[in-house]
């Protein structure tokens, strides 16, 4: 079996009483881009400070390539890191920032020359070599710190909530230049971010964090299509879920009724409920249909609200039990208003998950 070249063993950190990592386990292979996502005190960060030395777990390990990093302080793991707060030196030019590390490591003159004007160029910022932190905008300086966290070749890059702090079209520029640097660095990358469209667009895979705890590991893809609980099902896009009660699973499918009397069949189902269980279907936006097609389940609904958005329709539509649903079909574009005129929504059971209520 290939060693793993980051492994994270069972690590568990409490503060007191209170529990901020619940035994995480994970795997990094080499060069991947993987992103620690969930909400605010979900333990993404404090996991990412047990691996650069910032906090020791209260137990399980860190390895590098097989090897404890537990004992090793940090200013000694050769860890790249960049933060939300950029931690420039004010005083000294772009150039003399990247060189930083560099010279604390007592790297040759002509080497650390060379390595300042690849790291510059790598991040497109050739020609701001002179310039302060003071005459940057925040992008540029985010792309300092980029660029002074790889000046040393580290063998992982710790990235916590980076971008944070810049607006939307910044933020979007940032993410394509770290995309970019990732291909052609090869560094391996662990990411720590709340926003899941940040996730979804950066990573390899994604690790989703839930009071302390890993609830599901994969590709963005894996998240969304194939969520294994109700919170990544809720956490990662957008969801419908309406109350059900479960008539029978097998093979990892159940016929449901739903609140309105009306029985379905197909559902996936990731647990084995039992007869007359409590339950929830969810059921994504874009998977409703207005009209049936190859839609199977129908649900009787009462229109509420519509907006054209180009490329896509938003419908609000309330369930007799007076539930309001989110809408998004990807088809019905043309004549969307017409269809509205009935009274049913329509859905495919098997694009629907069945979680215990």
């Amino acid at each position: 079996m290939t060693q793993p070249f980051l492994s994270i063993r069972h690590v568990r950190k409490t503060f007191g009483q209170v529990v901020a990592v619940h035994d995480v386990t994970l795997d990094v292979p080499k060069g991947e881009f993987l992103t620690f996502l969930g909400p605010s005190g979900s333990g993404k960060s404090t996991t990412l400070y047990a691996i650069a030395g910032f906090q020791d777990p209260t137990s399980g390990d860190v390895l590098l390539e097989g090897k404890s990093m537990l004992s090793v302080p940090s200013h000694k793991r050769n860890i790249g890191m960049v933060f939300q707060r950029y931690t420039l030196f004010p005083h000294l030019t772009v150039a003399e920032n990247v060189a930083f590390p560099l010279r604390v490591r007592r790297r040759p003159d002509a080497e650390v020359k060379r390595k300042v004007a690849d790291m510059l160029s790598l991040v497109r910022l050739d020609n701001f070599a002179d310039r302060r932190p003071g005459a940057l905008s925040g992008g540029q300086q985010q792309r300092v710190a980029l660029a002074r966290a790889l000046a040393y070749d580290p063998p992982i890059l710790l990235m916590d909530e980076p971008l944070s702090a810049l607006d939307k079209k910044l933020r979007e520029e940032i993410q394509a230049e770290i995309r970019r640097i990732h291909r052609e660095t090869g560094v391996t990358i662990l990411y720590v971010t709340h926003d899941q469209e940040e996730a979804l667009h950066l990573s390899d895979r994604i690790a989703l964090f839930n009071e302390g705890r890993i609830e599901q590991t994969g590709t963005g893809e894996d998240l969304y299509l194939r969520p294994n609980s109700e919170f990544v099902a809720g956490f990662i896009g957008n969801s419908n879920f309406l109350p059900a009660e479960c008539l029978e699973t097998a093979n990892g499918s159940a016929t449901i009724r739903l609140a309105d009397g009306s029985i379905v069949s197909g559902v996936k189902a990731n647990q084995q409920l039992g007869r007359g269980q409590k339950a929830r279907l969810m059921v994504r936006p874009e998977a409703f249909r207005l009209s049936p097609g190859e839609a199977s389940a129908s649900l009787a609904v009462e229109f509420v609200d519509a907006a054209f958005f180009g490329e896509r329709r938003r419908v609000v539509a309330r369930t007799a039990a007076g539930q309001e649903l989110d809408i998004r079909p990807t088809s019905d574009l043309a004549g969307g208003r017409e269809a509205m005129s009935g009274r049913q929504v329509f859905f495919d059971p098997a694009a629907a998950f069945l979680f215990p209520a």
